[in-house]
């Protein structure tokens, strides 16, 4: 006990003196995160816009964790399509960019262009994050509507018209 007390007397000095303070992290962290009404409702507005396109696709939302929240998909939509919905979702919320603007650095950037080695990443255009004020929430991951800026279009839309943006 005595050298404790002669080592912790002087480092509490010390950081007094040094006018450092030291604040407990809490130990349960509060975070905005996608929910399932949020999810459905930028789904729903997602393929409204791809409709209101003469388009059909996939829409897929995942939480800030990278689960899969909800996924809607027009009937005739291909089959590979949904996994690539969730997948260009994941991508987004991963890299915390869009993925169309992730794909175009991948191409022209020399040091981005490992990000093609990465299994889990897919750079495609179509997925974006979802953020409320400057924190990643989710992501939305759309696909089949007929090419990478129709997939993006169509997710950019329903969260301009669904996410909150404070």
């Amino acid at each position: 006990m005595q050298i404790r007390k002669h080592i912790a007397l002087p480092m509490m000095a010390l950081a007094l003196s040094s006018g450092v303070v030291w604040a407990e992290a809490p130990l349960v962290a509060e975070r905005a995160d996608v929910t399932l009404p949020l999810a459905n409702q930028l789904l729903q507005a997602t393929l409204a816009a791809c409709h209101a396109e003469g388009r059909t696709g996939v829409a897929a939302v995942v939480d800030r964790g990278g689960n899969l929240v909800a996924l809607q998909r027009d009937d005739n939509v291909g089959p590979h399509n949904t996994l690539a919905a969730q997948r260009k979702a994941f991508t987004a919320l991963s890299t915390k960019t869009a993925t169309g603007l992730l794909a175009e650095r991948a191409r022209t950037t020399p040091d981005a262009a490992n990000l093609n080695t990465v299994a889990e990443l897919l750079l495609l255009g179509g997925g974006v994050p979802l953020k409320v004020g400057d924190q990643v929430i989710g992501a939305i991951g759309v696909a089949g509507a007929g090419g990478a800026q129709f997939d993006e279009g169509c997710a950019l839309k329903a969260i301009a018209n669904v996410l909150p943006t404070k």
